[in-house]
């Protein structure tokens, strides 16, 4: 009878191996060197793997598939909104109305909650970019890359039919902006020791997307300067007569 499979074995085997596929890249890590790091056999390994690459592929299954999560989550957020509420418009925006607020709440707390996300994978986009030359993986990031711009751009058309932002930009364009974005956020934090300010990253991207996106009906419209005040003429004065000098009277002379 087959030896039942450890679950908390598994999870030892995915985060040993995760470290040691940044520490050596995909190809040049060893089963028995990701094995040893969690005080498992390879048999062990192989009760839970067929090899290296399956978990690596699983782990990367699991990162797509919570960004697919992510993605269709906040959508249905954001349209349960604009059917209780309605869009923001013109008046909700310069307004700072309490609907508006309660939009870009919705938009940064989702913000946030993917930049999460990319926090605990972050090590597998690393892997991905710089440990997967020559393996099957090697082109897997373009792809999940370029399964994402798809997915946002499409998402976006959604928010552009229901008039949420401007119907004129282009939709791909935008999503090849948001996933580029991630894309090096994810990897400087690859890098990183401490845990950034994620709540402050989320906040700079959702400003950066809406002030950039709303139609131009709900665009703020820009102040004009006051007018400039013409110079004042100069005052014109009666020029004054200057006073003549009195004349001296001349003291007449004596005859001798």
């Amino acid at each position: 009878m087959a030896r039942p499979a450890d679950p908390h074995a598994r999870s030892a085997l995915v985060a040993a191996a995760r470290s040691e596929f940044v520490r050596r890249g995909l190809k040049g890590a060893r089963i028995e060197d990701i094995t040893a790091a969690c005080g498992l056999s390879k048999g062990a390994f192989y009760l839970h793997f067929p090899s290296k690459e399956a978990l690596f592929e699983e782990v990367v299954g699991h990162f797509q598939a919570g960004l697919a999560d992510l993605n269709e989550r906040r959508m249905a957020a954001i349209e349960r909104f604009f059917e209780a509420h309605g869009i923001p418009g013109e008046q909700d925006r310069l307004e700072r109305s309490e609907r508006f607020q309660r939009f870009l709440q919705i938009e940064t707390a989702h913000d946030l909650e993917a930049l999460e996300w990319v926090w605990q994978f972050r090590d597998v986009s690393l892997v991905l970019t710089n440990g997967s030359q020559g393996t099957p993986f090697e082109s897997l990031l373009w792809r999940v890359t370029d399964g994402q711009v798809e997915r946002i751009a499409r998402d976006f058309r959604r928010l552009q039919r229901a008039g949420a932002v401007d119907p004129a930009l282009d939709a791909h364009i935008f999503a090849t902006f948001i996933v580029g974005a991630f894309l090096l956020l994810t990897t400087q934090m690859a890098r990183m020791e401490e845990k950034p300010d994620l709540t402050a990253w989320a906040h700079t991207l959702h400003r950066l997307c809406h002030q950039g996106t709303l139609p131009t009906h709900l665009s703020v419209p820009a102040v004009a300067p006051p007018p400039a005040r013409a110079p004042r003429a100069p005052s014109k004065r009666t020029a004054r007569r200057p006073r003549a000098a009195p004349q001296k009277r001349q003291t007449p002379r004596k005859r001798p």
